[in-house]
């Protein structure tokens, strides 16, 4: 519980820009994941992709802390990955 309130305060640190980034990368996340978009494979990647750019934005935002910015990171290969796979 205290891990979240840190996160919650240090985003509400954050500047303006790095807030509407990751509101925009999360909320892309969910809607392009959602059921209404699921016949289209394009909009299923577009939805990792966005989700890879949300984790690398925290990743690089924890630098000084290696392992959560490990997790972080390697969360953004595996969505970038699969984003790839779905094409071919």
């Amino acid at each position: 519980m205290m891990r979240i309130k840190f996160m919650l305060k240090q985003f509400l640190k954050e500047p303006f820009w790095f807030k509407v980034l990751i509101i925009a990368t999360l909320v892309s996340s969910i809607l392009f994941s959602s059921s209404f978009f699921s016949g289209n494979v394009f909009y299923q990647s577009l939805s990792k992709l966005s989700a890879a750019i949300f984790f690398t934005a925290y990743g690089l935002k924890f630098w000084f802390n290696r392992l959560t910015s490990g997790i972080f990171v390697a969360a953004a290969v595996l969505c970038i990955y699969l984003s790839i796979n779905v094409f071919f």
